[in-house]
């Protein structure tokens, strides 16, 4: 872990910094959540979460300073007002390099999910894809809801689990190859525009995904299918 988690930007009601991989949001039984931790970095006695991400995920997480930010921030990501985007990379060649994936989430053991054809626990994530390599593939993802693990089982049903995602079979890895890469929103009036491309694992730093990022720095400019989901798009 980082001796100083970065801060992307600092607003009067809300802060938005990169989360780095392998820590959990909020306290484990052996670990320190980022939560405690950004919170005695900037001396400010609470912060408030307004969304989540996996404790293998990097990348973009907002924070808001007040009860009533969050509450804020509760009704954009209710009314689907806020856009997130995210980067990973997989080994194993999809059933196909771009498009949507619909389904219903279900839990099943372990604390894994899958996606079935029930109307329940509806998600959809779309998904554009680049190859890195032969053996590398780099996928730009927009989610269009916001279910437990949805990008990770998304990508395991297209047959190309995220490299180092153990848990859906991925193939092991230096880190779990998830990146909350941009988020784009208005806030009281104010259009927001964050990006932060990653900067720790060596798939993702190295020159060749490096070069395939770069290109994609306004990955809302990108043609996204048009979606009732998403009022974004």
């Amino acid at each position: 872990m980082p001796a100083k988690i970065q801060v992307l930007y600092d607003h009067f009601d809300f802060i938005v910094i990169n989360k780095p991989p392998h820590l959990a949001v909020q306290n484990e039984i052996s670990q320190q959540g980022i939560l405690p931790l950004i919170c005695k970095q900037l001396n400010i006695e609470k912060l408030w979460l307004v969304h989540r991400l996996d404790k293998v995920t990097s990348g973009i997480l907002i924070l808001a300073k007040t009860a009533k930010a969050a509450a804020i921030f509760g009704t954009l990501f209710e009314q689907k007002k806020i856009a997130k985007y995210y980067l990973a990379l997989a080994t194993k060649k999809p059933k196909k390099k771009q498009g949507t994936i619909k389904g219903g989430m279900k839990k099943v053991r372990d604390g894994k999910w899958i996606l079935d054809n029930s109307k329940t626990q509806q998600a959809a994530t779309q998904f554009f894809s680049f190859s890195v390599s032969p053996s590398l593939r780099l996928y730009l993802i927009k989610p269009l809801t916001g279910k437990t693990h949805q990008i990770r089982v998304a990508l395991k049903s297209l047959g190309a689990p995220i490299l180092g995602d153990k848990l859906y079979g991925g193939q092991i890895s230096d880190r779990t190859y998830l990146h909350a890469y941009g988020i784009q929103f208005v806030y009281q009036d104010t259009p927001i525009s964050i990006m932060c491309p990653p900067s720790e694992g060596e798939n993702f730093t190295q020159v060749e995904t490096q070069i395939i990022i770069e290109t994609h720095k306004q990955p809302w400019s990108l043609n996204w299918p048009k979606s009732a989901m998403n009022s974004l798009s």
